[in-house]
């Protein structure tokens, strides 16, 4: 995506998400600058409208029973042990 850069903005980060940041910046060999830009691109592509039909399809879902903890935990490492 090649465009004019002309917009100047100054952000406020904490030491841990710089580092996240930069971390990613060097092994893809890139600026911070352009890590924050994907970032926000990519976090702003979904509109609104479709989070929207996303959470209502949710709703709208039927119920279904649902097992109790202990039977959810055995139905799950029964899972685990099959495919490991």
């Amino acid at each position: 995506m090649c465009m004019s850069m002309t917009r100047r903005l100054q952000l406020l980060l904490d030491e841990d998400r710089y580092q996240k940041i930069a971390a990613v910046a060097s092994e893809q060999q890139r600026s911070v600058a352009s890590v924050i830009r994907e970032a926000i691109d990519r976090s702003l592509s979904i509109s609104s409208s479709r989070r929207a039909a996303a959470g209502q399809a949710i709703l709208d879902a039927e119920p279904f029973d649902v097992p109790d903890l202990d039977e959810l935990r055995r139905e799950l490492d029964e899972m685990h042990t099959k495919h490991a």
